[in-house]
């Protein structure tokens, strides 16, 4: 058994489909229309070094449940989901000089270095590199 696919919920699935690709540098893997009359999409975006890997959904946040859950990680400053990057501090420039939003700094916790910004979709996401040992 493996990991296929992992989700967060969006505020609007156009401007976190431009900001997951332009800006965090994912590649769209499917964009399918579900039919119904808000235009929601089943889109789906990966990691250009594993193309054929986990697929992220950027899922519509319409469920009053998932709303309040994604406005209460929010409120609370606890991340959606947690990206893995080789180096916490190179990202953390290159996001900033595209005017990404971090909540806090690349900052050492024992085994990882982490950093927390904001996707501009209604969550908080985090970037981890993990230390060898």
């Amino acid at each position: 058994m493996i990991i296929g696919l992992a989700g967060v919920v969006v505020e609007d699935q156009s401007k976190a489909l431009e900001f997951y690709t332009e800006v965090l540098g994912f590649q769209l893997k499917r964009d399918i229309p579900l039919g119904n009359p808000e235009g929601d999409r089943w889109l789906t975006v990966v990691s250009p070094e594993r193309p054929d890997g986990v697929e992220l959904l950027l899922e519509p946040n319409r469920n009053p449940l998932s709303l309040t859950h994604q406005q209460g990680l929010m409120e609370q400053s606890i991340p959606a989901t947690i990206f893995s990057v080789d180096d916490t501090q190179a990202e953390y420039e290159r996001l900033v000089a595209l005017d990404v939003e971090f909540l806090m700094p690349p900052s050492d916790i024992g085994p990882a270095i982490i950093a927390i910004f904001n996707d501009t979709c209604g969550n908080l996401i985090q970037i981890m590199q993990e230390k060898a040992g």
